[in-house]
């Protein structure tokens, strides 16, 4: 990786990306006309109800289904003309139910981001081990790297999940509900750590998330799924579109465009 800092790089885009899944009985589509750009060093949220395409939409970026149509490129060449082994180079994932083992230490499972770039025999070399120091120092776990992830709580677990990503040393990382099972502390605490680590360095971060007051504080740009259209934008300019009005029921939750937060809506008989 290069160490000139560009901000204006783009690490991300997409250009009338339509996503869905193809079956026997047809095409089913969960959303069109997607378009978006990630630059270097941006925290960006994915963010919509439950069963919006969220999950698919990653997938997608990521390479795990294919699009219906449309274009997806990833540090300026085309998600189709990347191969298994080049994607690993740009493009890491991180996954909130993905099948790890916990009887790995810290540093075992955190090393298994060096296996893009390591020999067949994943012998690891002084510089991919200086990398999975470097990611634990980053995410703070430097001084558990020969615990068993087993003895982990769920908080340090994902850091640990973060740090793999982070030993990987790709320029964009993509994330499914890195929070998920986790406390409203260790919730901030998580979201404020990816918000440093896109600071300090080149890369840029895509995470799908319910945390959304969480997501409008603290992310460069917000990707909002709803009802099959995607917006895209900052916090603010979604706000001032009015994208969020209709995210949820009005009876029920409201958005404050003043604080940026949903709230549940308390009826005058309570």
């Amino acid at each position: 990786m290069s160490s000139e800092f560009n901000r204006d790089k783009i690490l991300l885009s997409t250009a009338s990306l339509n996503i869905g899944y193809k079956e026997k009985k047809g095409v089913i589509s969960i959303a069109e006309a997607i378009n978006f750009e990630i630059k270097a060093g941006e925290l960006v949220a994915l963010i919509g109800v439950n069963g919006s395409g969220k999950s698919t939409l990653l997938k997608t970026l990521s390479g795990q289904i294919p699009s219906l149509s449309g274009d997806i490129k990833i540090d300026s060449q085309f998600l189709s003309e990347l191969h298994d082994n080049n994607l690993g180079a740009f493009l890491s994932l991180v996954l909130t139910n993905e099948p790890v083992s916990r009887q790995l230490t810290v540093m075992e499972l955190v090393a298994l981001g060096r296996h893009p770039y390591t020999n067949w025999l994943g012998h690891l070399s002084e510089q991919d081990i200086e990398k999975v120091n470097k990611a634990l120092s980053q995410v703070d776990l430097i001084q558990k790297k020969d615990k068993l992830c087993d003895s982990l709580s769920d908080g340090q677990f994902q850091k640990v999940l973060i740090a793999r990503a982070l030993a990987q040393d790709t320029p964009l990382i993509l994330m499914d509900e890195p929070t998920t099972h986790l406390d409203m502390f260790h919730k901030a605490y998580v979201l404020q750590l990816l918000k440093s680590i896109v600071k300090t360095s080149q890369k840029s971060i895509l995470f799908a998330s319910h945390e959304i007051n969480l997501a409008l504080q603290l992310c460069d740009k917000i990707i909002l799924i709803n009802e099959q259209k995607v917006s895209f934008g900052t916090p603010s300019e979604l706000i001032q579109r009015g994208a969020f009005r209709s995210l949820f029921p009005a009876d029920f939750i409201v958005f404050d465009e003043v604080t940026k937060t949903f709230r549940m809506k308390i009826s005058d008989n309570q």
